[in-house]
């Protein structure tokens, strides 16, 4: 369904009437197209005091795309080296770095702060990392125009892992995510021969692929490079064979929840998963007060306990390739709640629990990382369904005053599906818009 409301603010009437009842005034994001695949502008480079990564910083922006400088102007991006601050006193060279130039970044642009990990020994230097954190989760609320900011930890020595992460936070790729953390290991990425096909010779499988954001998720690993099975259950096996036949992908009708599952995947892939997506999904919405049990069962067992299953089989057996990627699908509702959700809630929380215990595991035993993305608001047939109130509510509540598409989902999954990703494992990365609710 359109978003009738940020039509009207594109116009100057809209604009006029919005400004003067002080309604939102989202910004049309600028999403990555062949033709315009980077920023609209140069990259402003700048440092909060002493730093050790420099060096290799300038050289990765240099590779990005836009004119990387450290020269003031109008930039699209801004990249702020802040890993030697160490002391609360020290906080006062971000300020004095960003606030003359955070008004001259141009609309659409993005703000990524680098950080470095919080020391369990130091706790100064925690303390002034930590307040980091604060920092940008509220610049992203402030900054407006349908820009974005972020916090990029890199720890010590490992600034060269960076380059996928930076490549994809300032590009229209990361349009719909802000104020986000995310911190890298030290692991050395796997090299990528073509940056514009970075999964080339990858394999890919994605669960409720036949439509929505699943199927937009296979579109985009298949831009991408990879060939890519599509998986969806056999009643959706007519919208599925039309999705997989588009994207020149292999339709598997299969029940993610059958005793076999993970069987079935293993054989449909004989060469072995370079990219594991678990994107099924189900709601039995209603209170717990209201909840019959098989409500209840029915969620856990589809949005949960069969990608447990079948993650633990496929990890055993060996059908996920060493260098490998699976990436989950969470949900903020599964961070912050959600009225009439307990079942969804603790399905997606549960989702974000798997990644942060097995990621370190999966990493050390099988050289696999794994993820999630935590949709907000995305506009598909199902948020197109929910009363109009409650639909413009979740559309407002967050930085960007807007709702997301499925490709922001699919631009992150493929971020973390990058062989230049090794160093991006356990993460939560929410594609909300920085929603209002939850962290």
């Amino acid at each position: 369904m359109a978003d009738r409301y940020l039509h009207l603010t594109g116009t100057a009437p809209g604009r006029f009437l919005t400004r003067r009842l002080g309604l939102p005034q989202p910004r049309r994001l600028r999403r990555w197209t062949l033709e315009n695949p980077t920023l609209d502008g140069p990259l402003l480079h700048l440092t909060a005091g002493e730093s050790a990564i420099s060096d290799m910083l300038r050289a990765i922006l240099a590779k990005i795309g836009p004119e990387a400088t450290e020269q003031t102007g109008n930039p699209a991006g801004i990249v702020l080296d802040a890993t030697g601050i160490t002391t609360a006193a020290g906080l006062g060279k971000v300020h004095a770095a960003l606030h003359p130039v955070v008004r001259s970044l141009t609309a659409g642009g993005r703000v990524v702060v680098i950080g470095a990990p919080p020391s369990p020994d130091d706790h100064h230097q925690a303390a002034a990392q930590q307040a980091l954190e604060g920092f940008v989760r509220s610049l992203g609320k402030e900054i407006g125009k349908g820009s974005t900011a972020q916090l990029l930890r890199i720890p010590s020595g490992a600034a060269a892992s960076a380059e996928s992460t930076l490549r994809f936070l300032l590009s229209p790729r990361s349009a719909y995510i802000s104020g986000q953390v995310i911190e890298l290991t030290d692991a050395t990425p796997d090299p990528v021969a073509d940056w514009a096909a970075p999964l080339s010779g990858r394999t890919a499988l994605v669960t409720g692929a036949a439509r929505g954001i699943g199927a937009s998720v296979a579109s985009v690993l298949a831009r991408d490079g990879a060939t890519v099975i599509c998986l969806d259950i056999p009643q959706a096996e007519e919208e599925l064979t039309r999705t997989a036949a588009r994207l020149g992908a292999t339709a598997l009708p299969l029940d993610i929840t059958a005793p076999d599952a993970a069987d079935l995947i293993a054989a449909a892939a004989p060469e072995g998963l370079d990219i594991l997506v678990h994107n099924a999904g189900i709601t039995r919405d209603r209170r717990l007060a209201n909840m019959p049990a098989e409500r209840w069962a029915q969620v856990i067992e589809v949005n949960l306990d069969s990608v447990l299953r079948t993650t633990d089989a496929l990890l055993k057996a060996g059908a996920v390739n060493r260098g490998g990627r699976i990436v989950a699908t969470a949900s903020i509702a599964g961070i912050a709640g959600n009225n009439g959700q307990t079942n969804y809630a603790a399905s997606k929380a549960g989702i974000i629990g798997l990644v942060r215990s097995l990621a370190p595991h999966a990493a050390a035993d099988h050289g696999v990382t794994v993820n999630a993305v935590a949709p907000g608001f995305i506009e598909t047939k199902m948020t197109a369904a929910v009363p109009l109130f409650i639909r413009e509510a979740g559309r407002r509540m967050n930085s960007l005053s807007q709702g997301g598409l499925p490709v922001d989902v699919a631009e992150t999954t493929a971020w973390f599906a990058q062989p230049a990703s090794s160093a991006v494992n356990g993460q939560i990365v929410r594609v909300c818009g920085q929603s209002l609710l939850g962290a």
